[in-house]
């Protein structure tokens, strides 16, 4: 018998690879049960093909020839009570690579093949389990990088933003029925719904604008906060950069221009994964290597969520030093964290930033670095009360909310008088589809191969 490749048996370790104590390999589909009859034995002779559904099962996988492979537990669930919808064996095994390739080259064997990336999550939207947006919540859940996303995550997998997606459908459709109406009621006076249709597409053109501008600022909840430590050379960056991480990660020398690169480090800190970047001093130097590190640290002063800006409060600020400290104070003013960083040495006068907020430290003051890291994760949970949404958007639905905005706003200049409606309708109607790929509804194959293409294997 033939099978689609939507519904033949498919099998992938679902753990991450690496080391640990257990591994878990799903397969699934139409003859998933009858593959696992085949690489299987249950203890007292049980056939997994008799077992009730969502059951657990003691056994061994074994090879073509009986030889046993491991100890296992078969967790058996027949369809559509499953993730996917198809019938689905779930494998835990001991976590060791060469018991898993050999539990898979079994089931291969036995009729399965490799899935491919996604495609678990891609057989939960063909059997109408989940929608596209809740899929893609699965892989945002599992690369979720803050507390916050990964709350954001869950509730868009448990359908919030689907929910937000379907109150604006039902606005357009009232739209499109208003417009279908009028056909009916063209000769008639008094009868133009051209108002209540235009009201209604403000409505959701304004409600998609205010989800699209917080798109940036979701982008820092999904991937982390971006801190870079900015300022002149020897100012004491790399020393910093090392403190905060609470290791020697940067070379630190009393050589002006040590670092040429950004280098950067993550780490887990209150709930959110930051990533730090220490970068080359700001001064004018004729070593091509150091201007071009210079180019970059102004890249990530612009990239960056945070900024710290660094200097040396032992010397004076040259002429072009305050240039470049006055130009990163004005511009970026609004994510930067000012510090002043040999306190312990004698000070001088630096006239520029005498007003701003300033926190004195010195590469040796522990209790400094944590008022540092106080103020940068303030500044976080500014950055984060700022987005009302309870949604994360990513790159695919921030561009069908602009290809939607655009084409409601295209509507609205048909709506004055003699208005057509059939091109209205039109229009709704092709308004109404952009919403249905949004939550994969009418997405096309190729849009879905883009989409899955992002996920792991096992997912």
């Amino acid at each position: 018998m033939l099978y689609s490749s939507d519904t033949e048996s498919i099998i992938a370790q679902c753990t991450p690879q690496g080391s640990g104590a257990i591994a878990l390999l799903r397969l699934s589909g139409i003859n998933a049960f009858t593959i696992a009859e085949r690489i299987s034995k249950l203890t007292g002779n049980k056939k997994i093909t008799s077992q009730p559904t969502h059951t657990i099962h003691y056994g061994w996988v074994v090879d073509s020839a009986g030889n046993h492979i491991d100890q296992v537990l078969f967790f058996l669930m027949r369809g559509p009570h499953t993730f996917t919808g198809d019938d689905t064996v779930e494998i835990t095994s001991h976590n060791n690579p060469f018991i898993i390739q050999n539990i898979i080259h079994a089931a291969l064997a036995a009729g399965a093949r490799l899935a491919q990336e996604g495609e678990f999550s891609r057989r939960a939207v063909l059997n109408d389990k989940i929608d596209m947006v809740q899929a893609e919540a699965i892989n945002d859940l599992i690369h979720a990088n803050t507390q916050l996303a990964l709350k954001q995550s869950l509730s868009q997998l448990e359908g919030s933003f689907t929910q937000w997606i379907g109150s604006l459908e039902k606005q357009l459709i009232k739209a499109l029925a208003l417009s279908e109406a009028s056909f009916e009621f063209i000769d008639e006076e008094n009868m133009e719904f051209n108002i209540q249709i235009a009201d209604i597409i403000q409505e959701v053109i304004a409600t998609t604008h205010k989800l699209k501008i917080t798109f940036d600022q979701q982008q820092q909840i999904r991937q982390g906060i971006r801190i870079a430590i900015i300022g002149s050379v020897n100012a004491g960056k790399s020393s910093l950069f090392n403190a905060l991480l609470n290791k020697e990660r940067a070379i630190v020398t009393n050589i002006a221009g040590t670092t040429r690169d950004a280098i950067e480090a993550g780490l887990y800190k209150n709930g959110n994964y930051w990533t730090l970047i220490d970068t080359a001093g700001l001064r004018t130097t004729d070593d091509i290597i150091e201007q071009m590190g210079i180019v970059r640290s102004r890249e990530e002063a612009h990239k960056a969520d945070i900024i710290l800006l660094v200097f040396d409060s032992s010397h004076a600020l040259t002429d072009g030093e305050k240039i470049v400290y006055q130009e990163l104070l004005t511009t970026y003013a609004h994510k930067i964290i000012i510090i002043n960083n040999k306190a312990d040495l004698p000070q001088q006068n630096n006239t520029l930033l005498t007003d701003k907020t300033i926190f004195t430290t010195s590469h040796t003051d522990k209790t400094a670095h944590k008022k540092i890291e106080s103020a940068i994760q303030k500044k976080i949970n500014t950055l984060f009360q700022s987005i009302e949404s309870p949604f994360l958007l990513n790159q695919r639905h921030y561009n069908a909310l602009i290809s939607l905005e655009h084409a409601l706003q295209s509507l609205l200049p048909m709506l004055n008088s003699n208005v057509n409606y059939e091109l209205v309708s039109y229009h709704l109607r092709d308004a109404l589809a952009m919403l249905s790929e949004l939550t994969g509804k009418s997405i096309s194959e190729a849009g879905m191969d883009a989409v899955f293409r992002e996920f792991c294997v096992g997912k």
